[in-house]
């Protein structure tokens, strides 16, 4: 069997230089957000989400990027979530992204704002159906009983707005990390 600490790999692909790196660190995550799609990587807008409570203890997960600009990087999620509850007794979040197969990685840190609601409501109503009805039904970060409570959950919000447009909840919505 291999050591792990025998794993090891020449990164050999691109370099970075001063010279050929964007002075706008914008248009640069940019160039390489696109070379990461033009790639067809899996799942280019997946990113690690770092978060720390009030008390500096640290977690992290995998969330999409939904959209940025000069402004900073916006992903979304249920505010109840323990990420949305470390955001708000921690406003400060790190973002990795790492896109293996271009042999790059991209870090931002920052502070964190909660998007205004109206982009909020923007980006859900433009999710699919089930993506609405499951953002209701799922009480993210919480424990449940089992797979039938989530069914359960999700055949009751399926009937509450069955034939209505399905409403923006009020604990879920879009974070920017500034």
């Amino acid at each position: 069997m291999t050591s792990i600490a025998d794993l090891r790999k020449e990164y050999t692909l691109n370099g970075l230089s001063e010279a050929s790196a964007d002075a706008n660190p914008f248009k640069q995550f940019e160039k390489w957000f696109s070379e990461a799609i033009a790639a067809a990587l899996p799942e280019p807008n997946a990113m690690t989400l770092a978060t720390a409570t009030a008390a500096g203890k640290p977690s992290a997960r995998i969330v999409l990027i939904k959209g940025f600009d000069e402004h900073g990087f916006i992903f979304y999620t249920n505010y109840e979530s323990r990420k949305g509850r470390e955001l708000t007794e921690n406003p400060f979040a790190s973002l990795v992204f790492h896109w293996t197969e271009l042999e790059r990685q991209v870090r931002i840190e920052g502070a964190v704002e909660k998007v205004a609601r109206e982009i909020s409501e923007r980006y859900f109503h433009s999710r699919p159906a089930g993506s609405q009805l499951g953002a209701w039904a799922s009480a993210q970060s919480r424990v449940v009983s089992g797979r039938e409570e989530l069914e359960s959950n999700l055949a009751a919000r399926m009937e509450e707005f069955e034939g209505k447009e399905i409403l923006l909840p009020p604990f879920w919505g879009g974070y920017c990390v500034v």
